[in-house]
């Protein structure tokens, strides 16, 4: 295949929230781009299931759970276009999975959100944008599922500003909506586009309906002056009242696109096979291509020196392990090239991981779950290599460099379960299993709890675990019995609690001397790291080389608090003054005293428990509103909005996470099956005190059998 110039190269993701249509989206990318022949469904009754959902898991739960990569070329929807290469990656909805979202969007130049036209702006969708936002990623919102009841495009442009702060312009003015949705009149030309044919592969394009000329006339003025707020080169044309061309027009959302300035908002039913190629046009139009991303490298030789990566094959080699999966011929690392070139054989550098080398044998073009063999490739493409021994998020250089690129966000795991193999034969494969994982999903945990021995996993949620015990099944023979849910607890304090604690030991022969004093504090409810340590000594009551192993000291007395055993977080320790010997005085005396100096303040400081707060939106027919609402109450919820549309109710509130357990099948139940929720990660929040002193007997009970045990 003739190498595609890098401005004609587009590396997207399709985000949404569930159930929004992305997997069928890009179904009809790759059918319209002619990568496949047949067009199959997510929940397809002949059986093939859509063909980025490659994992039986996925079609037999008709959810996406891998994130798939692909590419496919485009070359316009009526006129000839120059070719584009467009690779794209498919991410999951469902909040357990937000990783892979996570990572796509760490290395992806452009985004298309998809949102419901009925429902608009969901609780994912303002995750997903939050990540969009993390990583500077310009987007189009596409809103998918015209033809549905309750489908409303100008509402939900208007929720993308109003509840997620964008600056939405609509390009397109839909002809109809839900069941008499017909076409798409684009807005910049004044042309209608039906979409004829078995799977809307046929477009014509007519002038628009004689009763919509007013619309379309409006529609195109409003999108100027709304483009020209953003970009100062169209301002100047509109203020002075200059007629604006339509290839003008088109610049201008381009670069008021790339600068994240707006949100261009097209329409479309992926499912009806209506308005997709429009969609793709645009993504050639307004995405961005790698050469007009700015990536940001940190040169390790030079301190962290800030380093603009170039998209060009020109300069050394530098790429990022975004995702990693295994196959029969073993681990297939992911990488996106940022600058440099590279080719069958080269010698790669993990730069992340002690200079480590590896010899790249082979390397592919993936296309879901198959593969296309490449034997070079260069910034701004998205490969696949077998050999690479790493982990998610590890940078790798031709090594004329010493470079690190930064790694995705990883998300605090919050349920955590206890799993043994329920047969002893399958222990190898129990342990193969659980370190694959873990290398391929960040947000995965795996550690063996000091006490009982038992292995704890954790995650993101309970669908997020049962998935993976179920592809230990499956894929690894071995069955597991898994205990009952755990919470991600933690502790803090609610205010400055002071210490003064010497350790003085004195056994023959040189003892242990150590003095420390200072105070511990709550840091800010915006801080972002959740340990802080601040050294204020002057005068040198303390010399400076014991200072690192009172750091230390204060890290591991964090590990595990008091109350009901858990690690304590957004917490400041500061040492401001104590004593030395010369003789007795030594870093593990210092360790010492400090975690010591740490229990006495902790008790001082009002330490309480927290506990993880989801944010949870169900989703239920009007009539069980009353139901809803209740069991929400019932599980100590707070509830923030209630709305309600087409028949349905949608209740958002912040429950903490240990009530939730089992409350499917209770919604189920009170819905008569019709109900349904997400759940997502919202905050820590303080435990009632009941529920607190009752944790803190319970602890203080296990303890004591613990001990009595070890007698």
């Amino acid at each position: 295949m003739a190498k595609i110039p890098l401005e004609k190269i587009r590396n997207i993701g399709i985000s949404a929230h569930i159930d929004s249509g992305k997997t069928t989206l890009t179904e009809r990318i790759l059918y319209y781009t002619g990568r496949i022949h047949a067009i199959h469904e997510v929940r397809g009754k002949d059986g093939v299931g859509a063909k980025m959902d490659s994992m039986d898991l996925e079609r037999e739960k008709g959810i996406t759970i891998q994130s798939a990569a692909t590419y496919c070329v485009w070359k316009g929807s009526m006129e000839q276009l120059p070719e584009y290469n467009i690779n794209i990656i498919d991410t999951p909805g469902h909040v357990d999975f937000t990783i892979e979202v996570e990572r796509a969007l760490r290395v992806l130049d452009g985004a298309i959100l998809v949102l419901d036209s009925g429902k608009g702006v969901q609780s994912q969708s303002i995750t997903v944008d939050r990540q969009m936002k993390r990583y500077r990623v310009p987007r189009i919102a596409y809103v998918n599922k015209m033809d549905n009841p309750g489908a409303n495009y100008e509402r939900v442009s208007t929720m993308l500003k109003e509840k997620l702060a964008h600056h939405p312009v609509n390009l397109q003015v839909p002809i109809g909506a839900e069941d008499k949705f017909i076409g798409i009149i684009d807005a910049i030309t004044g042309k209608a586009h039906y979409f004829d044919g078995e799977n809307g592969e046929n477009i014509r394009i007519e002038a628009p309906p004689a009763d919509m000329a007013d619309q379309v006339k409006a529609a195109r003025a409003e999108m100027i002056e709304r483009v020209a707020d953003v970009d100062e080169v169209l301002a100047e044309k509109f203020l002075a009242e200059e007629p604006v061309s339509d290839d003008e027009l088109r610049a201008a959302i381009r670069r008021a696109t790339l600068a994240l300035k707006m949100t261009p908002v097209m329409c479309g039913s992926a499912f009806r096979n209506k308005g997709v190629q429009l969609l793709l046009d645009a993504v050639c139009a307004y995405l961005p291509n790698p050469a007009e991303v700015e990536n940001v490298a940190f040169d390790q030789s030079k301190g962290e020196e800030k380093v603009i990566l170039e998209s060009t094959p020109n300069k050394p080699f530098v790429g990022l392990a975004f995702k990693l999966t295994q196959d029969k011929f073993g681990q297939l690392t992911y990488i996106r090239i940022y600058q440099g070139k590279i080719q069958n054989g080269d010698t790669l550098v993990n730069t992340s991981n002690q200079l480590r080398k590896a010899r790249v044998p082979r390397m592919f073009r993936m296309h879901s779950d198959e593969r296309e063999e490449l034997t070079e490739a260069e910034a701004g493409d998205i490969v696949a290599f077998y050999g690479l021994e790493c982990s998610s998020g590890e940078t790798f250089t031709d090594g004329k460099l010493n470079y690190t690129l930064t790694s995705m966000f990883v998300p605090a795991a919050v349920i955590s379960l206890a799993i043994t193999p329920k047969d002893r034969g399958t222990e190898v494969n129990f342990s193969k299993g659980l370190n694959r994982f873990t290398k391929e999903d960040p947000t995965f945990r795996v550690h063996q709890d000091e006490e009982s021995s038992q292995t704890i996993i954790s995650g993101m949620g309970e669908l997020h675990l049962e998935i993976y015990m179920e592809r230990m099944k499956r894929e690894y023979g071995c069955e597991v019995i898994a205990g009952k849910p755990q919470v991600a607890y933690r502790e803090t304090i609610t205010q400055r609690g002071e210490y003064a604690y010497t350790h003085k030991k004195q056994t023959g022969g040189s003892g242990q001397f150590a003095r420390v004093c200072g105070y511990i504090e709550p840091l800010p409810a915006d801080a972002v790291e959740l340990f802080e340590f601040v050294n204020e000594i002057v005068g040198g009551s303390i010399p400076r080389e014991f200072i690192p192993a009172i750091d230390k000291g204060f890290q591991e007395a964090v590990k595990k608090g008091s109350l009901i055993g858990f690690p304590i977080v957004g917490i400041r320790c500061v040492v401001n003054d104590g004593q030395y010997h010369d003789v007795d005085s030594s870093e593990q005396a210092f360790k010492i005293a400090s975690i010591m100096g740490f229990r006495e303040a902790y008790d001082r400081a009002k330490p309480v428990v927290l506990e993880p707060i989801m944010k949870v939106e169900v989703e239920a027919p009007i009539d069980f509103q009353g139901s809803v609402v209740g069991q929400v109450n019932q599980r100590r919820g707070v509830i923030q909005t209630t709305t309600s549309a087409e028949g349905n109710v949608t209740v958002i509130a912040e429950v903490p996470l240990n009530t939730m357990f089992g409350y499917s099948t209770d919604l189920r139940s009170a819905t008569q099956g019709k109900g349904n929720f997400t759940m997502e990660f919202a905050r820590y929040g303080i435990v009632p005190r009941g529920e607190q002193e009752e944790m803190m007997k319970k602890h203080k009970e296990r303890l004591a059998a613990e001990q009595a045990a070890r007698k």
